[in-house]
């Protein structure tokens, strides 16, 4: 559940090979994985240069002997429970069970960002503390969201979804978990009218790329964070709903104006493939691109 010590590692030890990553997803900023592995002496990698946020998935409660830094904790954990681990500090663990946990890693630029834009924090003032065992479903719901997007693959919600995500778990995570007393800013009203269609055309003429949820909150002049939800109070869906809204309409009017194959429109209107198409079409429809096509 946390990260293990730099160094010689001892004989028992092992070097776990995710089941799961977002490396392959190409995902920024996080880097999200799913661990399963026996009883043992992990030393999981990249040690010591990103913060850690380890949730267990395991299915029956097992016990973890846990050093970070100068602390030692040793208690029985359950699926829910998360732990957190500061960047830079030694840190080892041993389970005496099955482990399954989601580890996901916050590199220090992306958390200050966060700080300075979403929370008007200076970041050189702002270190997270070391956690055990805790339960928190402000950091919990994000983490499963995220872990069923890293199963979905390239077939999943995207870049403006898992960037979202990103936002969230992290304005959660330096409130709680920090040295600093935070009160996150409300913005209320949602965004104006002008910024709203300026941001609406923008994701009109952008379908067919790789939208960044820090482009579409730079047109705003906000954070991302308070970006998404000024969006979702104008428009009542997420700025990632919205982009999947409009990728099938366009879809849509090539299945009924254009003789392009159904993988060539899927490409056009920004899916990975034509069963990205077909999945995402069918959800908001009820039915496959084909099937809509063959429609008087």
């Amino acid at each position: 559940m946390a990260k293990a010590s730099q160094g010689s590692a001892p004989h028992s030890s092992q070097v776990p090979t995710p089941r799961v990553s977002s490396k392959t997803l190409g995902w920024q900023p996080l880097l999200v994985e799913e661990f399963q592995q026996p009883p043992g002496e992990s030393n999981l990698p990249n040690f010591g240069a990103e913060h850690s946020i380890a949730l267990c998935l395991a299915p029956r409660p097992h016990r973890i002997q846990q050093i970070v830094g100068d602390r030692h904790y040793t208690g029985l954990y359950a699926k829910g429970d998360l732990s957190i681990t500061p960047g830079q500090i030694p840190a080892s663990y041993r389970t005496e069970g099955d482990d399954h946990y989601l580890n996901v890693q916050v590199p220090t630029p992306f958390l200050h960002q966060i700080a300075q834009e979403a929370l008007d924090l200076n970041p050189d003032r702002l270190d997270l503390v070391t956690h055990f065992q805790v339960r928190d479903p402000q950091l919990e719901h994000p983490l499963l969201l995220l872990r069923a997007e890293l199963h979905k693959g390239q077939t999943g919600a995207g870049r403006l979804y898992v960037e979202s995500l990103a936002n969230v778990l992290v304005v959660n995570l330096l409130r709680q978990y920090s040295t600093t007393q935070i009160q996150v800013p409300h913005y209320r009203g949602g965004l104006g009218d002008r910024t709203l269609l300026q941001i609406t055309d923008y994701i009109q003429a952008h379908l067919d790329q790789d939208i960044k949820l820090a482009d579409l909150a730079a047109l705003a002049g906000i954070s991302p964070f308070h970006f998404s939800r000024l969006f979702k109070q104008s428009l009542g869906l997420s700025p990632h709903q919205y982009l999947l809204q409009q990728r099938v309409e366009q879809a849509k009017e090539l299945l009924k104006n254009s003789q392009l194959a159904i993988a060539d429109i899927a490409l056009q209107c920004g899916f990975n493939s034509q069963s990205h198409l077909g999945k995402s079409f069918r959800t908001l429809t009820g039915i496959t691109p084909n099937e809509y096509r063959k429609q008087p």
